[in-house]
């Protein structure tokens, strides 16, 4: 379904919109795709007085303080380069926007997300960022378990994978929230 409203109380949360995610090859839209319609969103929500939550995910050089269960594709640590944790230079510099670090795939376990929302009387939440089937996806089923009105803006977000993209957008998406383009998002927000 696609938006239908945007609440009186919404926070535009971006994930992990940071250097060393950000410059990854995604699909089906570019880094500098979703960073540039994260930005026309941000811009849109500070002018509508609306809250904005930048998510980055950072961890220990040596992984140890990311989540212990196994896996077949993660790497657990090794060097980084310096500041590949740090919110993009587009999106950054707005003191009155809201910075949570997590260190795990999503943005809730873990962190003082709620908490910030919740003080801020937030009902919705209008997601973007990379990756879609991972950082986007978990913080909105976590989203929707905590009771909020959950949309995702398709056109903000991209997956290392096309096909991972595809499926969070069209299979499990509509079972959490309402889905739409960053312009469609922008009209109702206007509204």
């Amino acid at each position: 379904m696609p938006v239908s409203t945007i609440d009186e109380r919404t926070a535009l949360v971006l994930i992990d919109l940071q250097n060393g995610v950000a410059a990854a090859p995604t699909q089906p839209y570019s880094g500098p795709e979703v960073i540039s319609r994260a930005a026309e969103l941000a811009d849109a929500f500070r002018a509508a007085g609306q809250t904005v939550v930048h998510v980055r995910v950072t961890m220990a050089a040596d992984g140890s303080d990311w989540p212990g269960g196994r896996t077949e594709g993660r790497s657990r640590g090794g060097t980084r380069p310096e500041g590949w944790d740090r919110i993009v230079d587009e999106l950054s510099g707005h003191p009155e926007d809201l910075v949570v670090t997590k260190r795990n795939v999503g943005a809730f376990h873990g962190t003082d997300l709620d908490l910030h929302l919740r003080r801020r009387g937030v009902t919705q939440i209008v997601l973007g960022g990379i990756a879609t089937s991972m950082g986007v996806e978990a913080t909105a089923r976590a989203a929707y378990d905590h009771g909020y009105h959950v949309a995702l803006a398709s056109d903000a977000m991209a997956d290392l994978d096309a096909e991972g993209h595809r499926h969070s957008v069209e299979r499990v998406f509509p079972r959490l929230g309402e889905t739409g383009t960053t312009a469609e998002i922008l009209a109702l927000l206007e509204s």
